[in-house]
C-alpha cells in the first residue's frame, strides 16, 4: 500500500509535463483519462486470469470512470495542491461507508490518523483558497467528486477480495476508456510519439500497477487502513514537483503534510496494537 501510494504521487509531473502544453485546458483532463486508462488496461491484460461477473463491478466501474474524470480535470482546472488534498478527503468518506451505512465495527487508533488528517487537509485548503480565491469552483467542484468516488472505490475493491486482481483493475480502466472513447473520437484530438511515450508510463506505472498494488494489500488490511495510508501521496507529490521540476511548495502545504505524516506515525508506532502474548 505504501508502494501504491508513492506511484499515486507522481501523478502532477506526468499531468503538468510540458509535452502536453498544446492540448486545452478543459480537454486535458478527460483525455488523460482515456490514455492512462487504455495503456494501463494493455499492461495488465496478459496477466488477467479467472474473469467472471460480480454485481459489485456495475457500482465499481461507474465510480471508477467518475473518479478518474473528476481528478483529472481537477488537475487541470485547479492549482495540484487543491486537487490532490480534496481526493485525500477519501478516508473520511470511507468513513462514512463502512461505519454509518454498512455498520462496520469503528477502530479508535484509527481516529488519530483520521484527526490529523482532516487537521492538515484543512490547513491547506484553507490557505489555498485565501491565497488563490480566483480558483476554479468548477475544479474544486471535481476534486471533491473525486474523492468521494475514490473512497467509494476503495470500499467496493475491499469487498471483492477473493476476485483475480489483475481482472479487476484491468476491466475497470477498460470501462474508463470505453465510457471516453466517443468524447475522445469527436474531440478529435490525438497524441504525439512523444505524447504516446509518456501517456503509456503514465497508464502502466501510475494507474495500473499501483491500483493493483492496493487491491492485493486489502486482502490483508481494511478499506479504511488501505486509504489512511494512502495519505503518503499528497504527502510526497510536492517533493516530487520540486525535484523535477524546481517547483517549492508553499509553506501551508509543509505544514498540512507534516500533520498528516505525524497522524500516520501515531498511528503505527506508538498506538499499533500490541502482539499477541505467548500462553506456552
Amino acid at each position: 500500500m505504501v508502494v501504491a501510494a508513492l506511484l499515486w504521487s507522481t501523478s502532477g509531473l506526468f499531468a503538468r509535463a510540458p509535452v502536453f502544453d498544446d492540448w486545452p485546458a478543459l480537454q486535458r483532463g478527460p483525455l488523460f483519462a482515456f490514455w492512462r486508462a487504455l495503456f494501463a488496461a494493455l499492461a495488465l491484460a496478459p496477466f488477467v486470469r479467472r474473469p467472471r461477473f460480480h454485481r459489485l463491478l456495475i457500482p465499481l466501474g461507474i465510480c471508477f470512470t467518475l473518479m478518474n474524470v473528476s481528478f483529472l480535470s481537477a488537475l487541470v482546472l485547479t492549482t495540484p495542491a487543491n486537487a490532490i488534498w480534496l481526493q485525500a478527503a477519501a478516508p473520511w468518506w470511507v468513513f462514512l461507508f463502512s461505519v454509518v451505512v454498512f455498520r462496520e465495527g469503528l477502530v479508535r487508533r484509527d481516529l488519530v490518523p483520521l484527526s490529523f488528517g482532516m487537521a492538515g487537509i484543512g490547513t491547506i485548503l484553507v490557505c489555498e483558497m485565501l491565497h488563490h480565491p480566483g480558483e476554479s469552483l468548477t475544479g474544486i467542484g471535481c476534486g471533491v467528486v473525486s474523492g468521494v468516488c475514490f473512497g467509494a472505490v476503495v470500499f467496493l475493491l475491499g469487498r471483492l477480495n477473493e476476485e483475480n486482481a489483475c481482472w479487476l483493475v484491468a476491466l475497470n480502466h477498460v470501462v474508463v476508456a470505453a465510457v471516453m472513447l466517443p468524447w475522445v473520437i469527436h474531440v478529435d484530438l490525438w497524441p504525439t510519439p512523444a505524447q504516446l511515450g509518456v501517456l503509456a508510463v503514465f497508464g502502466a506505472l501510475q494507474m495500473g500497477l499501483p491500483y493493483l498494488l492496493m487491491f492485493l494489500a486489502l486482502r490483508s488490511i481494511r478499506a479504511q487502513e488501505a486509504v489512511l495510508i494512502g495519505l503518503i501521496e499528497p504527502v510526497v507529490m510536492p517533493l516530487w514537483t520540486y525535484l523535477v521540476w524546481q517547483v517549492a511548495a508553499d509553506w501551508w502545504t509543509i505544514v498540512g503534510g507534516s500533520l498528516i505524516l505525524a497522524g500516520l506515525v501515531l498511528r503505527y508506532v506508538l498506538f499499533r496494537p500490541a502482539p499477541p502474548s505467548d500462553s506456552r
